[in-house]
C-alpha cells in the first residue's frame, strides 16, 4: 500500500502508484497521477492535471500543478508533466501550461531543482539539470540537457538554452544562449564549458575542438558573426576534414546561432510567438 500519512489530504480520484511515499500536510488534486518510488516529505502540493513519473523526491512547500502566471489564462484545461528522479527542493514552483503555449509543461528527468526556484508555463527542460536557488524560468522557455544555471538567474520569456551551457550568478538572460559556453553576468560568453563536457564523459579531442570554434566565433573574434560561422563550416564541417568525428557538436553549435538570429530580440522562439 502507499505510505500516506493520515493528515495528508489526498483526493480520492488521484491515481498514485503503490510505493508512493505522501507524508504529512500534503495536498493531491483529483487529477494527479503519481508513478512509483516517489516521495513528498511534508507539505508538498500537487495539483492540477498533472503527471509525475517515478522516483521523484519533493521536499516541502514545494508546489507543482498550480495555475499559469498569465492574464490570458481563463481556466482552459492545461497539463504539467514531470519525468523520473528528480529533486525539488524546498519552496520551488511548477505551473501547467496555456492554450496559446502548448498546454502543457514539461520537467524532464535527474534534475536538480533548487530552493525557491520557479518554472513558468510552458516551459520545457531537458535532462540532467542543475537549476540553483531563486532561479527564475519565465514562460515558453526552452532548456537543454546538462544546463547548470547558478543563483539567482532570470530567464527571460522565450529564451532557449542549449545543452551543456553554464550561466553564471544573478545574469539577466535576454537572448538564446549557445550550448557549450559558459555565459557571465551580462550575457557575454566567456569561455566553453570544458569542466561540464568532461564530467559528461566527452572525447578530448571533441573539447579541443569545440573550444577553439567558441575563440573564434566570440573571445578572438576579428569578423562578423555570420562570416566567421561560414568559415568554420567551411574549414572543420567540409567532407573528409580533421576530426570529422566531432564536427556534430560543431554542427548543433552553429545552427542553434543561425535559429537565434532568424528570431526577434535574440530568440528563436519569440519569432514562432502566437500573439
Amino acid at each position: 500500500m502507499s505510505k500516506i500519512h493520515p493528515m495528508a489530504a489526498v483526493d480520492p480520484k488521484a491515481q498514485i502508484a503503490a510505493d508512493v511515499e505522501i507524508g504529512p500536510f500534503c495536498v493531491i488534486g483529483p487529477d494527479v497521477i503519481l508513478g512509483p518510488g516517489n516521495r513528498l516529505v511534508a507539505h508538498v502540493t500537487i495539483v492540477g492535471k498533472t503527471t509525475v513519473g517515478q522516483g521523484n523526491l519533493f521536499y516541502p512547500q514545494s508546489v507543482a500543478g498550480t495555475d499559469p502566471q498569465d492574464k490570458k489564462f481563463t481556466g482552459e484545461e492545461t497539463r504539467l508533466e514531470i519525468g523520473d528522479f528528480n529533486i525539488v527542493r524546498e519552496c520551488a514552483t511548477i505551473h501547467t501550461g496555456t492554450a496559446k503555449g502548448g498546454g502543457v509543461t514539461k520537467l524532464g528527468s535527474h534534475n536538480l531543482l533548487m530552493v525557491n526556484f520557479h518554472l513558468g508555463h510552458d516551459a520545457m527542460v531537458g535532462n540532467h539539470n542543475v537549476l540553483s536557488n531563486n532561479v527564475m524560468i519565465a514562460g515558453h522557455v526552452h532548456i537543454g540537457d546538462y544546463v547548470t544555471l547558478a543563483g539567482g538567474v532570470g530567464v527571460h520569456h522565450f529564451v532557449s538554452i542549449g545543452d551543456y551551457a553554464y550561466v553564471a550568478g544573478l545574469a539577466r538572460v535576454d537572448h538564446d544562449v549557445p550550448p557549450y559556453c559558459k555565459i557571465d553576468h551580462e550575457e557575454n560568453v566567456r569561455a566553453l564549458n570544458t569542466i561540464g563536457l568532461r564530467r559528461s564523459g566527452m572525447a578530448e579531442e571533441h573539447i579541443e575542438l569545440l573550444e577553439d570554434v567558441i575563440k573564434r566565433l566570440f573571445i578572438d573574434r576579428e569578423m562578423p558573426l555570420a562570416r566567421a560561422i561560414k568559415e568554420i563550416e567551411a574549414e572543420l564541417l567540409a567532407e573528409g576534414a580533421p576530426l570529422n568525428g566531432s564536427s556534430g557538436h560543431v554542427r548543433g553549435l552553429l545552427e542553434f546561432l543561425r535559429r537565434r538570429n532568424q528570431g526577434r530580440f535574440g530568440r528563436y522562439l519569440e519569432g514562432l510567438r502566437q500573439r
